[in-house]
């Protein structure tokens, strides 16, 4: 698998996961200081819903993203977001911010009476939409990811949950089926 000969030695240097493809999103900034990192917010993405083009999801990152004719893109050329991590559909893992920066992926949210979870999270866009499955391998590298960062941030069960959780009515991710259970099954 992707991350299987780094597993036993996956490392962050400078906040960045060493042996994996990072660009660097312009879309983030400083943490408040002594907030310790302990919630991941699963995402899904799409651009254009229901289509893969993961260069299209970097684009958008990396605030280069050509619109075309497409109205979808057009619509959301503009914004500057980010995550910290992405996996494509065939499982590869790719970082845009490094984990102890704040990405902008949340939005305005919150979880567990706490506001502005990009305070104190870390992003996971899966590629992806609510409509249809994610793919075998992006579960695998998920789940060798957030046993990384469990262990690097202390971070416990209860608090991985997905964009819908702590932005309800207002966002839908990763959707129904996202499958929780083969994410916790080796977590």
């Amino acid at each position: 698998h992707y991350l299987d000969d780094q597993s036993q030695s996956m490392r962050a240097l400078e906040g960045v996961i060493q042996g994996i493809e990072y660009f660097q999103s312009p879309n983030f900034n400083e943490r408040p200081k002594d907030i310790a990192i302990d919630l991941i917010v699963i995402h899904a993405i799409s651009l254009p819903p229901k289509n893969y083009d993961t260069e299209l999801i970097k684009d958008l990152f990396l605030n280069t993203l050509e619109a075309g004719n497409d109205s979808y893109l057009r619509s959301i050329r503009h914004l500057k977001v980010s995550s910290h991590f992405l996996i494509t559909r065939a499982g590869q893992l790719i970082q845009f911010v490094p984990i102890h920066l704040r990405a902008w992926h949340a939005g305005i949210s919150s979880f567990k009476g706490r506001e502005g979870c990009n305070d104190f999270s870390i992003g996971i866009e899966l590629e992806g939409c609510d409509e249809e499955e994610f793919a075998v391998t992006q579960y695998e590298t998920l789940r060798e990811l957030v046993h990384f960062l469990k262990q690097e941030y202390l971070i416990i069960e209860d608090n991985i949950v997905g964009h819908s959780s702590v932005a309800p009515g207002r966002k839908t991710d990763p959707g129904p089926h996202f499958n929780w259970n083969l994410l916790k099954s080796s977590t």
